[in-house]
């Protein structure tokens, strides 16, 4: 029964991820008849490439809601997941156990993600009182920021959420013996720190360009003005935040072994979803600025 559970949640899991996945590449692709669908992808866009004149919009400062939401959505899925993976709850030999700790160790790396993010919320950008995202944006955006780490570890979560709700208690981590912290990550496979170190290079890059972004509002007078970004691989394409996150989120697939179809699909809504936001602020650009580096790829350096 539990099992039959884990795998209907699985299912789920994925067929949400197609259905939103969906929509956005078929509306990319200039088919005649479509223009409704464009029409309401155009919804999600925000910020300056925001051309809708519906009322139900919101400021694009809430983006602080997605992260506060996610942290804590995470750190309850990391604290029962690290519960789980140091009780004698779990069987099925060690394989098992280290795919259980490997799922705890793509949750860490999505936390230290959510936690840069909101930090530089609060204190690396400087939104627009005329920055806004329409009401469809944020309620993708709280459906990702939930689903995204519930995909992390998926493959569990009815196992953990049978040991929280009888056969075991929720506890804390253990950092009373570094060495229990320590030894379970040792054990991880080679791709998982491959993975990592993707990830954490795209991590860098994000908060480099993020501050360059926000750097941008110290040099206009007014806050509705916009400059052209330089610096970092702002150098190569004109989204490279976007870019930075499609490698984030390429080094936790990597991290995983690449064998589980939920993170290839969340993968697969992360370009698409980023691309096409990528190509309309490309256009954007071009028609605000009218010396803008014309060398500039969309957001692939040398690809698009």
């Amino acid at each position: 029964m539990e099992e039959e559970v884990g795998m209907r949640l699985v299912s789920l899991l994925r067929a949400a991820w197609i259905l939103i996945t969906l929509p956005i590449v078929v509306g990319f692709v200039p088919f005649p008849g479509l223009g409704w669908l464009r029409t309401i992808l155009m919804l999600g866009n925000r910020g300056k490439i925001l051309q809708s004149n519906s009322k139900l919009t919101l400021p694009q400062r809430f983006f602080s809601h997605f992260y506060v939401v996610a942290i804590l959505w995470t750190t309850l899925l990391l604290v029962a997941m690290w519960s789980y993976a140091t009780s004698s709850h779990v069987t099925g030999g060690e394989s098992h156990a280290n795919n259980v700790w490997l799922s705890v160790f793509l949750l860490v790396l999505m936390e230290l993600h959510l936690l840069r993010r909101l930090y530089e919320t609060f204190y690396v950008f400087n939104y627009s009182p005329s920055a806004r995202m329409h009401i469809f944006t944020y309620l993708l955006g709280l459906f990702f920021y939930v689903m995204a780490p519930l995909s992390l570890c998926c493959n569990f979560a009815s196992q953990v959420f049978d040991f929280v709700k009888g056969k075991g208690h929720m506890s804390r981590p253990g950092f009373d013996n570094i060495w229990m912290f320590v030894t379970p990550f040792l054990r991880l496979p080679w791709y998982a720190w491959i993975g990592a170190a993707i990830f954490f290079w795209g991590w860098l890059h994000q908060l480099r360009c993020h501050q360059i972004l926000g750097s941008l509002r110290d040099k206009t007078k007014k806050l509705e003005e916009y400059v052209i970004p330089y610096g970092d691989w702002f150098e190569y394409v004109s989204s490279p935040h976007y870019t930075a996150e499609i490698v984030i989120y390429g080094g936790l697939v990597m991290a995983s072994g690449g064998v589980d179809l939920s993170l290839w699909l969340l993968f697969a809504f992360v370009v698409a979803n980023l691309v096409y936001t990528a190509t309309e602020t490309q256009g954007w650009y071009r028609r605000k600025f009218e010396h803008y580096p014309c060398n500039r790829y969309i957001i692939f350096p040398f690809v698009y």
